[in-house]
């Protein structure tokens, strides 16, 4: 009977490790959540670790193999979450990272929470990250593997069970989904003041200056998983100024701190020091024009371990 043999007993044990990063990357910008992201990236090793010593020394490029698994992995995960989906109490949101940089401010020497492995750029906002969970899990995963993370459309196949052409397809399939909905990059220090002056109203409980910091058309979408009270979707720029002010009057206690989230400017609000919601925001024409509140304390882990610290 053939025993399943372990990492200790895996001389390439660092160079497999090493590929750790890359898939947390990849699994989070498939899934959308950190947590779904370690545990399709755990699942992939212990598929790695089932194979036998000769088939882990048969496989020409590890790296290769676990991407693969962890392509596929992710793209189950996806083909179930549209059933999870549609049983989730409200609105579904992205689950938010922090700054790599900012997290090892606020948690010295802390290095093993995958959000430390979460590379930041465009592909992360949560713009982005919105546009790709509207797409296909077919769609998603081929345009992150081809457009992202640059593999060939051939490899691409393997992972998707479709051919070359198609998934070529689907990948231009995708980009006509992210063109649809794109406005242009407002630069860094815009976005960073009008989300500061946008804390500055909410925190003056100032109805007519967050109606002249939002876009008319403005969105606002609240994620609280049932678990926590959410106004879920308000639209049009008086209705969400109107909304945030009776938060503010309705939450005693509440506090704003600025902080990067999924690289753009964004907002942390704290009810007596404790980690309550993290707000995206996206900003066109100098207004914003979406905003994105997470409340779901099951997506809050590593904003609420930062704020313990």
């Amino acid at each position: 009977m053939s025993t399943l043999s372990g990492p200790g007993d895996d001389p390439g044990l660092s160079a497999v490790m090493g590929e750790r990063r890359q898939l947390i990357n990849l699994a989070y910008r498939l899934l959308g959540s950190l947590a779904e992201a370690e545990d399709a990236v755990q699942e992939t090793y212990t598929r790695w670790y089932a194979l036998s010593p000769q088939q882990r020394n048969a496989v020409e490029n590890p790296g290769a193999w676990l991407t693969k698994v962890a392509g596929r992995v992710c793209l189950d995960l996806l083909r179930s979450a549209r059933a999870r989906r549609e049983r989730y109490v409200g609105e579904w949101i992205p689950e938010p990272v922090p700054d790599p940089a900012e997290w090892s401010t606020l948690r010295p020497g802390a290095d093993a929470d995958p959000a430390d492995r979460v590379t930041l750029d465009e592909s992360i906002t949560m713009a982005f990250l919105v546009v790709l969970d509207s797409m296909t899990p077919a769609e998603r995963v081929a345009f992150v593997l081809h457009d992202v993370f640059r593999y060939s459309f051939a490899e691409v196949a393997e992972i998707v069970g479709r051919s070359p052409a198609a998934c070529r397809q689907l990948a231009s399939s995708a980009r006509r989904r992210l063109a649809g909905s794109r406005t242009p990059a407002a630069p860094a220090a815009q976005r960073a003041g009008i989300v500061r002056d946008f804390r500055q109203a909410w925190e003056a409980k100032d109805i007519d200056a967050l109606i002249g910091l939002l876009d008319p058309a403005v969105t606002t979408v609240t994620d609280g998983g049932g678990l926590v009270s959410a106004i879920g979707t308000v639209d049009g720029g008086e209705r969400v100024a109107r909304a945030f002010v009776d938060i503010a009057n309705r939450v005693p206690g509440l506090t704003f701190l600025e902080r990067t989230v999924n690289g753009q400017p964004g907002l942390v609000a704290q009810q007596d020091g404790v980690v309550a919601s993290v707000l995206a925001f996206d900003v066109a024409d100098g207004r914003i024009t979406n905003i994105w509140v997470v409340r779901n304390p099951e997506k809050l882990g590593p904003w609420t371990a930062a704020a313990a610290r």
